[in-house]
């Protein structure tokens, strides 16, 4: 009896010290738990923008490519050894310059030759006149005399324009490229002397669809940007519009006029071309980085203030055209609102939001970034 007492009681304790150690370790659990889901989840750190209103010249956009108003490969017109050049590679001349001489020295031979030819043809001449006068040569003979006078002059002047020919000249003021013949080599007829161009202005041809045609006229102002000068925003003038429109690919052909003065525009430049239309319209706007773009529809995120803090709320919105860091807004967000300009990738609906605009960038139409 004593010894079933002692097993009770023994079973018993251990009992009970078991329910106090896993009775403890519940209520500590549950207070673990409890802590955590007061705690909740981390605040998201953001910058934010208030959505505000501009107003957008209207434009439309192409690619273009950089014309000279004036440019010409030099080439040869007759066959000839180069006796000399009188030019540098790149360098400034002026129309009527000589750039180039090739051998004329056979050319020189023949002139004198005709010269003297021609000189006796008109003493021939002044005699049949004289006779003809005193009747004693029939017409015929002063007709024949005038003829030859007539065609060593004609023969001389085309000796003339042959050695012309071998004078290679600037037809106008403008810069020479990088010469591709050498002294004493011999050129064919044909053959590539060098390049001028002039670049005091220049010109852009792109094409545009036809819808354009309701809207794009000579005299708008254009703005021009390319990857060589980034930082460089070129303006200009739309100068012509090509009558007729390219049947294969429904498009027009639009030339624009911009001065050069520094040079900077070279021929065959790829450029990016900015047609300012005359109409204008009022903008929603927020920064590009607010736009988190996906296949089943680009979103934001709104930041909604209450008593308890500020938190994100996912908005789809509809995007129209980009202007630098902005992109202005069609449907999704109203002036004046709080939405998450830089951050929103980490986000979702609900999360609690900590706004440090301290070193947010300034959004500008017109960006121009220190590292460009």
């Amino acid at each position: 009896m004593k010894k079933f007492s002692f097993t009770f009681f023994l079973i018993a304790g251990l009992a009970l010290v078991l329910f106090l150690i896993f009775g403890s370790k519940i209520m500590q659990f549950r207070a673990m738990a409890a802590g955590g889901e007061a705690m909740g989840p981390a605040a998201e750190s953001v910058t934010t923008f208030i959505a505000e209103e501009q107003i957008w010249t209207r434009s439309i956009e192409a690619v273009a490519s950089v014309e000279p108003t004036q440019g010409v490969l030099l080439e040869a017109e007759v066959a000839g050894l180069v006796e000399s050049i009188h030019f540098v590679n790149g360098q400034q001349v002026e129309a009527g310059d000589v750039l180039l001489q090739l051998d004329a020295e056979v050319e020189q031979a023949e002139l004198k030759a005709a010269q003297a030819v021609a000189r006796l043809a008109e003493v021939e001449l002044e005699r049949a006149r004289r006779l003809r006068e005193s009747g004693n040569v029939p017409q015929s003979e002063l007709d024949r005399a005038t003829a030859d006078a007539a065609k060593t002059k004609a023969d001389i002047e085309n000796i003339e324009a042959h050695i012309a020919r071998k004078m290679i000249k600037a037809p106008f003021t403008g810069k020479v490229g990088i010469r591709r013949v050498n002294l004493g080599q011999y050129l064919g007829q044909g053959a590539a002397i060098v390049a001028l161009q002039a670049n005091e202005q220049v010109y852009v041809n792109f094409t545009l669809p036809q819808q354009a045609l309701r809207e794009i006229k000579s005299g708008l102002s254009l703005k021009l940007s390319c990857d060589a000068f980034p930082e460089t925003i070129f303006e200009g003038e739309v100068t012509a519009i090509s009558p007729e429109l390219d049947p294969s690919t429904r498009s027009i052909q639009v030339q624009g006029t911009l001065d050069n003065p520094d040079g900077l525009l070279r021929s065959g430049l790829f450029v990016r071309v900015e047609i300012l239309l005359a109409q204008k319209d009022r903008v929603t706007v927020v920064p590009a980085t607010a736009i988190l773009y996906a296949p089943y529809g680009n979103s934001i995120y709104k930041v909604e203030t209450t008593d308890e803090g500020s938190f994100a709320k996912q908005s789809f919105v509809r995007t129209g055209t980009r202007r630098g860091d902005f992109v202005s807004i069609e449907k999704g967000v109203e002036l004046g609102e709080s939405i998450v300009s830089a951050g929103a990738f980490k986000l979702r609906n609900g999360i609690k939001l900590t706004v440090n605009n301290a070193l947010a960038p300034e959004p500008k139409i017109a960006p121009t970034p220190d590292n460009s």
